[in-house]
């Protein structure tokens, strides 16, 4: 059994959950908060199958999307730097953990 914590952006997580609901995968969001992706993330926890886990991340890279977002630079001391002009950067959509369970139980 393995549990996949995964951090997706929350332009994509009605999506996920759709296709997991559709795959008959049960799965738990939580709202989270941090620095990882801008406009906000949630993380899914996913209890599966040690053979069904590449099928969850072929899922996963179907409903996610990678982003350009126009992040502003890093602040400087140096009079008329570049640094401050925002530049075009791209954003991975989601990140995942696979964690080995030792047990799994329902009650």
């Amino acid at each position: 059994m393995k549990l996949i914590i995964t951090i997706i952006s929350n332009k994509d997580i009605e999506r996920v959950l759709e296709a997991l609901s559709r795959a008959g995968i049960f799965a738990t969001k939580i709202s989270t908060t941090g620095q990882f992706l801008e406009g906000g993330h949630s993380c899914i926890f996913i209890g599966i199958e040690k053979e069904k886990t590449e099928d969850v991340f072929t899922l996963l890279k179907k409903n996610v999307t990678k982003r350009i977002v126009r992040r502003h630079g890093v602040n400087s001391t140096l009079a008329g730097t570049l640094l401050t002009q925002p530049v075009d950067v791209e954003e991975y959509g989601g990140t995942a953990f696979v964690i080995d369970v030792e047990d799994f139980r329902k009650f």
